[in-house]
C-alpha cells in the first residue's frame, strides 16, 4: 500500500511539472462601448476595414481586398511601427467583422497569433460596439521576460481596444 501511494505520489508530481512547462495561455481581451448614435451611422466608421483612422495610434491605414475575405492592410502606427492584418470574415448583414494580425513586432505590440473580431449591435436609438481579441503573450516559451509577458500582452491589447474605442465615440457622437 504504501509503495503504491509512493509511485502515485511520483506520478502527481511530475504531471505537475509537465503541466507547468507547456508554455504560454491564449488571452482573451473584450471592451465594449455604447454609442449615442444609430448602428447604421456606426457601422459606417467602424465598418470599414481599409479605414482605421478613426483609432488615435493609427497615422495611415493602407490595404487591398475591400472588405472582401483574406483582404489585407497595413496600419502604421504614430509611434512609427507597422502592423500587417488580414480580414478573415466580413458580415455586413450582422454589421461584424474578423480579423488576425499576420505581422508584427512584438516591440510594437507585445503579442503573438492575435485574432479579433469588432461587432456593433443596435440598442435602441444607440448602438454598443464590442471588440475581442484573443491572442498570446509576446514571448512563446516558458519564462518570459518581463515586457513580453501575459499581463503586458493583455494590458496593451486593452488600452489599443478602450483607446479605439473612446475615439470612435468621439468621433461618432461629436462630429469630429
Amino acid at each position: 500500500m504504501l509503495k503504491r501511494l509512493a509511485v502515485a505520489i511520483a506520478i502527481l508530481a511530475s504531471l505537475s511539472a509537465v503541466a507547468s512547462a507547456h508554455g504560454p495561455s491564449r488571452q482573451k481581451v473584450t471592451e465594449t462601448i455604447e454609442i449615442n448614435a444609430p448602428l447604421d451611422k456606426v457601422w459606417a466608421v467602424v465598418g470599414n476595414f481599409q479605414d482605421m483612422s478613426w483609432h488615435p495610434a493609427v497615422a495611415k491605414t493602407e490595404g487591398k481586398g475591400g472588405n472582401d475575405a483574406n483582404a489585407t492592410r497595413t496600419l502604421t502606427l504614430k509611434s512609427g511601427g507597422t502592423i500587417d492584418e488580414q480580414l478573415d470574415r466580413y458580415d455586413a448583414d450582422e454589421h461584424s467583422y474578423s480579423y488576425e494580425i499576420t505581422k508584427v513586432d512584438v516591440k510594437v505590440l507585445p503579442v503573438n497569433d492575435y485574432s479579433s473580431r469588432i461587432s456593433v449591435t443596435a440598442d435602441g436609438d444607440k448602438s454598443i460596439v464590442e471588440w475581442h481579441g484573443a491572442f498570446y503573450r509576446g514571448y512563446m516559451l516558458n519564462d518570459p521576460p518581463p515586457e513580453l509577458n501575459d499581463e503586458v500582452a493583455v494590458n496593451a491589447v486593452t488600452g489599443i481596444y478602450k483607446d479605439g474605442l473612446a475615439a470612435l465615440k468621439k468621433k461618432i457622437e461629436g462630429g469630429s
